[in-house]
This record gives C-alpha cells, structure tokens and sequence, in this order.
C-alpha cells in the first residue's frame, strides 16, 4: 500500500501540465508610460506658449508705460529737443546778435547801440549800456577795435517764447599800433520771442 502511494504520487508529479508550456502567447499591453510621457510633453508646450503669450503683452504694455512717461516728463516737453527749426532760429538770432553789439571800432560806436536797441531787452539792455560807457572812452583813446564772432551756439532749453541758450565766443581786439590778440568767451543767454524775433534778456559770462 505504502507502494502503490508513492507510486501514484510519482505519477502525478511527472504528468502534471507546465503552465507556462500550455499558456497561448498574448500580445503586449500598451506601455501606460510612453502615453502618460505624451502627454506629459503636450502639457508642458501648452504652458511655454501660454507663457510667452503673457510676456509679450506684459512687455507690450511696458513699453507703451515708458512710452507715455516719456512723453511726459520735463525733458520731453523741451521743444530744443524736439523742434529743430525753432532751435535753430533762436542760436541763429542770438548767436548774430551778439556778434553785432559786441563788434565796435572807432567812428562806428553810434552802430553798436543801434544793434543792441534792436537785439538786447530788460536786464541784458542795462548791462550793456553799462558796459559800452566805459567802452566808449577807450575806442577814440586808444583807436579799439573789437570783433565778436558766434562760433558755436547751442539751445540748452526751449519752453514756449523762452529759451535758454550756451553761447562761444571768439573775440579779436586791435589797438592803433598794437598786434592783434584773440580771446575766447562762453556765455550763457537768456532769450524772449517777442514781436516775431528774439530778444536777448540776459546775459551771464561763465
């Protein structure tokens, strides 16, 4: 009996089916990871565009605020900045007429008041009354001739009728006997459109 068990069990143990050998092969179930890595992928250039859509019309709008602060601020509002032609008539009016009531010889000094009553207004007018009386005394005395010449002229602000301007000078002086000398002058002027011309108002030397 003890034999015939043992036996039986043999039996069974070497007959028995292999459930890997009798497993019909299936095919492969899709790989969830490539899926989830697609999508994955999509999400993150959705967010990229989404991104740069919003930095563009952050940047947008930046630009169009500095713009506008621009336009506003004190510097903007400077017409010697941004209107030539009347930058360039105020250095020419002024840069001439200081060359003419600063030009004087002898016989010729009833010329340079006449210039300056045209050219010079307020407290400009006064110091140059100041100035050519005791210029006066000197161009018969001592035969002086003075010629001023506008050599660089340039329009530091412009509001409205008024403009400030820095102004150099070349100055050449002659005495009756006497080589002539150079110098060099830098003003700052003051100018008034008035009656469609500029007048000078103030004169400061630097």
């Amino acid at each position: 009996m003890t034999r015939l068990l043992r036996g039986t069990a043999g039996e069974t143990d070497e007959e028995a089916p292999d459930p890997e050998a009798d497993t019909p092969d299936t095919p492969d179930a899709p790989d969830d990871g490539d899926s989830d890595g697609s999508r994955s992928a999509s999400r993150w250039r959705t967010v990229a565009l989404v991104a740069a859509v919003a930095a563009l019309l952050l940047g947008g709008g930046a630009f169009f605020l500095a713009a506008h602060q621009l336009r506003s601020t004190p510097s903007a509002r400077n017409h010697a900045l941004t209107d030539t032609a009347a930058t360039t008539r105020v250095g020419g009016d002024v840069g001439e007429g200081l060359a003419r009531v600063f030009s004087y010889a002898p016989g010729r000094a009833d010329a340079a008041e006449r210039s300056a009553a045209t050219v010079l207004s307020g407290r400009a007018a006064r110091q140059y009354a100041d100035l050519f009386a005791q210029v006066r005394e000197s161009l018969a005395a001592q035969r002086l001739t003075l010629t001023t010449q506008a050599v660089r002229t340039g329009v530091i602000d412009l509001h409205g009728n008024t403009a400030r301007l820095l102004v150099f000078l070349d100055q050449t002086s002659r005495r009756d006997g006497a080589p002539a000398t150079s110098a060099a002058a830098q003003l700052t002027v003051t100018a008034e459109f008035r009656d469609d011309r500029w007048l000078i108002v103030d004169i400061k030397a630097r």
